[in-house]
């Protein structure tokens, strides 16, 4: 694994202190943790302990990798309460999660309200991911819905293929075979910064605009976003409930008022026609 330049380390230093303070967590920190301001108290968690993330990625052999805190499945935070956190890092996390609209509502449920994300995903235009297409929002959405277990082994063939550039086809197999049995966890999810801007947005719709968009940027090799969790009781957040509240309202109005109509139309109607049947039985 490549070492992180030290410009992209001091803008990732100066928006941890500028946006992350409180009791936290970082997911998946390993070897390069997210240096943090005085403000911020931060506990790491990962699915293995040391001993077996070692294990999991030999090529890590000569790092020192942080104290695991918790172990936990980093897409779920089963072990956290929801609302129990102020910060979430996960750092080069989200490309490698099965489901990562689902991985966001997650890692929301666990942030107090006005609480902040702190994501950086790997721009594929400057790694090994540049032979791979952004991955679909539509693609993301099916994953949410309907579970990751249908495209997991695509996303396998599609690493074996255009990362590690496997072109025999019984090689692929046996490859994707070896990948899903061991669980190795790969880029299963590719952006540029355009795609992950487009993806953040269409996500917030998604999820039922439960997050902001507090900052987004390039930086160097990777896009950094912080996402900070909506508060509906805030009286920042009540003109905006109001205006939603108030759309509805009067769409439903709108509606009502035109199955009033139909109603009315359809009564007319069945007057007509029994009044055309009883004139039909005096005459």
């Amino acid at each position: 694994m490549s070492e992180i330049p030290a410009k992209t380390l001091r803008r990732r230093r100066a928006l941890s202190r500028e946006f992350l303070s409180g009791d936290g967590i970082e997911v998946g920190a390993l070897h390069h943790p997210l240096a943090l301001g005085s403000r911020a108290r931060v506990r790491y968690v990962d699915r293995y302990d040391v001993e077996g993330l070692r294990l999991h990625y030999p090529e890590l052999h000569d790092y020192d990798l942080v104290n695991v805190d918790v172990i936990d499945d980093g897409e779920r935070l089963s072990t956290f309460r929801d609302g129990e956190l102020d910060f979430l890092i996960a750092n080069h996390f989200l490309e490698h999660t099965e489901n990562p609209i689902g991985t966001i509502r997650n890692h929301l449920s666990k942030l107090r309200p006005g609480g902040r994300l702190y994501f950086a995903v790997p721009n594929k235009h400057d790694c090994f991911d540049r032979d791979r297409e952004p991955t679909p929002f539509e693609h993301l959405v099916a994953d949410d819905r309907e579970g990751p277990e249908g495209s997991r082994a695509d996303h396998y063939r599609e690493w074996a293929t255009r990362v590690e550039k496997l072109d025999d086809p019984a090689d692929v197999e046996t490859h994707v075979n070896h990948l899903m049995a061991a669980n190795y966890s790969i880029h299963f999810h590719v952006w540029d910064a355009r795609s992950f801007s487009a993806f953040l947005d269409r996500t917030r719709s998604y999820l039922g605009n439960t997050f902001d968009i507090e900052h987004f940027c390039v930086n160097g090799s990777e896009i950094v976003t912080i996402l900070k969790k909506r508060d509906s009781t805030s009286p920042e957040a009540r003109p905006r409930l109001r205006r939603e509240l108030g759309g509805l309202a009067r769409r439903l109005s709108s509606h009502w008022a035109d199955w009033r109509a139909q109603a009315r139309s359809v009564r007319s109607a069945l007057r007509r026609a029994l009044s055309q049947r009883t004139r039909r039985r005096t005459t």
